[in-house]
């Protein structure tokens, strides 16, 4: 038994488009994530056989583009994915956000038609799985604090630092990575194949096991020239401008979680027998799932009021601010 809410409104579904995604994402979560989704958060590893496949759907581009091989959708699009995955495997849902948004949909707005060539079909196929190096050990996410510096050496750069908390660390190929230059924040992709550059081993968790994380080491690492991403000292910009898609999808993760844990209460409460009748028929719980169905349907409907209001050339700083905060805390 579920609640069977409806998505036919346009704030929803605002195109045939959009519902065909989501048909599509959930029945693909429901025959392909769910079934082993508690068998990776017990053994703390991420499936990358099905992250690639992702890939083969074409979920990895979904911001980016039709002209440059990605999906052509928006953000609407990118909450239904979120979401949908989220209500089977939070974990999972995690990889794909730091795969498809920390990574693909960063390192596209920022970079040139050469980068492009190199990293994108590779990353939105899941060939490389990509991951961004931003948190540091030190400084946490103090961005302005952070301690990672790049230094120029001829036509290339060398980064030396440590990042902490990577989600798909342990797993990627390539890295967008932030670091100090002349203490201006600048962009770099850097490849894990970099001499120099290493991985520490995977940080234990206690939540969301399926999606991994490491630290990640840079001692003079050699980066070229053509690696750097946007301009120098354009680190911050390129940072911000992806904050607010990375709000929405972990805003959308937390609708998908809180419609799971009230589907499964809304089931044991019907199952649940007491004193002769299910649980349902009584006051109090009747209370507990009203009270939580409200937030939901509060949640459900900022979630994708800010997403129908935010694009690559709409900012809505409030707005994915505001979703983040209070669904993940509602």
């Amino acid at each position: 038994m579920s609640l069977g809410l409806s998505y036919d409104l346009p704030l929803f579904t605002p195109t045939e488009e959009h519902d065909l995604l989501r048909k599509t994402v959930r029945d693909f979560a429901r025959k392909e994530v769910a079934p082993q989704a508690e068998e990776h958060d017990q053994s703390g590893t991420l499936n990358v056989a099905l992250l690639k496949k992702c890939g083969e759907l074409g979920l990895h581009g979904i911001t980016v583009p039709e002209q440059d091989g990605g999906a052509g959708l928006d953000a609407v699009a990118s909450v239904i994915v979120h979401e949908e995955l989220a209500y089977y495997d939070p974990g999972f849902a995690l990889a794909y956000l730091a795969h498809a948004l920390l990574f693909v949909n960063n390192f596209y707005y920022a970079a040139t038609s050469a980068q492009r060539d190199r990293y994108l079909a590779r990353t939105m196929s899941s060939e490389w799985i990509g991951a961004m190096g931003m948190s540091e050990p030190a400084t946490g996410t103090d961005v302005l604090g952070m301690k990672t510096i790049a230094t120029r050496d001829g036509d290339d750069y060398i980064l030396n630092g440590r990042k902490t908390f990577i989600t798909n660390g342990p797993e990627a190929d390539v890295y967008v990575v932030y670091a100090q230059l002349d203490e201006r924040i600048t962009t770099f992709v850097v490849e894990r194949a970099f001499e120099g550059f290493s991985t520490s081993e995977k940080i234990s968790k206690v939540g969301m096991r399926a999606s991994t994380m490491c630290e990640l080491i840079m001692d003079n690492v050699r980066v070229p020239a053509g690696n750097l991403l946007g301009k120098e000292g354009g680190g911050v910009t390129n940072m911000m401008r992806n904050l607010e898609i990375e709000r929405l999808g972990l805003a959308a993760m937390s609708l998908g979680i809180a419609r799971r844990c009230v589907d499964v209460m809304v089931r044991y409460a019907s199952d649940r027998k007491a004193f002769g009748q299910s649980l349902h028929g009584f006051g109090q719980i009747q209370r507990h799932i009203g009270e939580s169905y409200a937030k939901l349907e509060a949640i459900r409907s900022l979630v994708y009021q800010v997403a129908n209001a935010t694009s690559p050339t709409t900012k809505n700083r409030l707005g994915t601010d505001a979703a983040k905060l209070f669904c993940s805390t509602a």
